[in-house]
């Protein structure tokens, strides 16, 4: 599938639905932010902006990055409706596998890029590792198990020894802060409740 294709088929997705998630944010992002002072953070494949949204309301000043137009515009609806300051967000849609900047950020994040269409994710992993500013971290969460209500998922489910070799860190620049499968409760499309597995890796990349 060429990146035309995958920008038209998430495109769809987000435009055929009111919501596509939840419009929380990720637990893993909450658990590691909160521990964190606020500075700049990079929230990769951001989606409608929950984790986004979240951040920026704790203090962070955050750019969020998605394929989709309709995605990353409903992010920047929502941030407005709830009076976030607008220098708190910046929303950016774009290819991942070809996006970048010039700028580093305290905190990156890249949350479920499992994709059941083509995603270059270890390159874009390593981008990512880049734009990490030295003291700041890097937090890579995947799907280890996919969700019992889930039809057709056929995407990877790195775990988070696999992620750590995609990453290919050098020890002298790095240090593991977390690489472990963790428990989070949830609740499926229908109601349903379940305990899913995520794949949650932490790096930090040391000061220079």
């Amino acid at each position: 599938m060429s990146q035309n294709e995958a920008a038209q088929y998430w495109e769809e997705r987000y435009s055929t639905a009111t919501q596509v998630w939840s419009g929380r944010a990720n637990a893993s992002v909450v658990a590691v932010a909160s521990e964190l002072t606020p500075g700049t953070a990079l929230d990769l494949g951001c989606g409608e902006g929950g984790d986004s949204l979240w951040l920026a309301e704790q203090g962070w000043r955050v750019t969020g990055v998605d394929i989709s137009p309709t995605a990353v515009r409903r992010g920047a609806d929502e941030a407005a409706r709830r009076g976030i300051p607008a220098d708190r967000n910046t929303w950016v849609a774009a290819d991942l596998e070809t996006w970048t900047t010039d700028q580093r950020f305290d905190l990156v994040s890249a949350c479920f890029l499992q994709s059941n269409v083509t995603l270059s994710r270890e390159a874009i992993l390593r981008r990512a590792a880049t734009l990490v500013a030295p003291g700041g971290h890097l937090l890579v969460v995947a799907h280890a198990a996919p969700p019992p209500w889930a039809r057709h998922f056929h995407a990877e489910m790195p775990t988070p020894a696999e992620e750590l070799a995609t990453l290919d860190l050098p020890a002298d620049g790095w240090e593991t802060v977390a690489a472990e499968v963790r428990e989070r409760p949830a609740t499926g499309p229908d109601g349903e409740s379940a305990v899913l597995l995520d794949s949650v890796v932490i790096v930090r990349r040391k000061d220079a």
